[in-house]
């Protein structure tokens, strides 16, 4: 009897830790080619990150309802920046638990406010009744939090010691395979959105502590790295991969702010064109990466802390 127990036990440990399926549902450009990733362990599904828009946060759950049975119960928020945050409404709505780092939860109303007010009131692409919802996160965590999902398996979260593309910077590993999710941390094989971090209002972007970010990652995950945009990779190539652009996108930037007129590009009538020369230079430079229009969007955080 002893050992038909103990057989038993050892069948069920087994059950409980096969893996269970990793998913990707990505965006069109109106969001930002912003991959949302959802893992089903065959019984419930956690859903990282929520689009920029509803509308795309609803095509996604209708999506997973189609890929399986299982019910979304959670989201998990990787960083504070608006195509991670702004579906919280549907999925709450859903009766979907969200969870973040506390760091993140207290980065998101600032850079809402932010993003809020350049695209209602600069960009002219929303109105103040049709721009986003903003709800907060229903449960954040300090440092790390392990996730115990029905079927027996685990997902630990980790919250970055740097941060990386946003002010602070939380990774997801699927426990059982090693496999990381990492937000716009990394845009693998793709350019960069190189805004910066939202602090105070104002954009910050730290290149360098971005790269330490990286350096962080061979140490919790030895599977494949799932970034916000690009492609998948191993760790060690991704980070080679992210950490060597960053030097390289720091480095064009630096020459064409010390070449172009100071004056013109502190003006934002006149800097826009000068974000588009941009956006062309890293295209001509780097054909072989994909999404050369975030640069367009992105980059002025990069000019305008060079500028100072």
């Amino acid at each position: 009897m002893k050992h038909a127990i103990t057989a038993a036990l050892f069948f069920a440990t087994t059950v409980m830790a096969q893996a269970g399926t990793l998913y990707t549902y990505t965006s069109d450009t109106s969001g930002f080619d912003t991959h949302t990733y959802y893992y089903d362990d065959g019984q419930e599904v956690t859903v990282f990150d929520t689009q920029f828009l509803p509308s795309l946060t609803a095509d996604m759950l209708a999506k997973i309802k189609e890929t399986t049975r299982s019910p979304v119960t959670r989201v998990v928020v990787t960083h504070p920046n608006p195509d991670k945050f702004n579906g919280l409404s549907v999925l709450h709505a859903a009766g979907v638990e969200s969870i973040a780092s506390a760091a993140t939860q207290a980065a998101m109303p600032g850079v809402n406010a932010y993003k809020r007010h350049f695209w209602i009131n600069v960009a002219g692409a929303f109105t103040p009744q049709t721009y986003p919802e903003f709800q907060p996160v229903k449960t954040t965590f300090t440092d790390r939090s392990v996730l115990k999902l029905r079927s027996g398996e685990t997902i630990t979260l980790f919250e970055l010691k740097h941060p990386g593309v946003a002010s602070t910077q939380t990774v997801a590993r699927i426990d059982n395979t090693g496999d990381l999710i990492v937000g716009d941390l990394v845009h693998y094989k793709a350019h960069a959105w190189l805004e910066g971090g939202i602090v105070d209002g104002t954009a910050r972007p730290d290149l360098a502590a971005w790269r330490a970010a990286l350096e962080e990652l061979p140490a919790l995950g030895t599977g494949k790295v799932y970034g916000g945009r690009g492609e998948v990779g191993g760790v060690a190539e991704v980070v080679a991969f992210q950490t060597e652009y960053l030097t390289w996108a720091d480095r064009e930037v630096t020459a064409y702010v010390a070449s172009a007129p100071a004056a013109a590009l502190a003006d934002p009538a006149q800097a826009s064109a000068h974000y588009a020369a941009l956006q062309k230079r890293f295209a001509t430079a780097r054909p072989e990466l994909g999404l050369s229009y975030l640069v367009g969007y992105g980059v002025y955080g990069l000019v305008n802390a060079k500028l100072k």
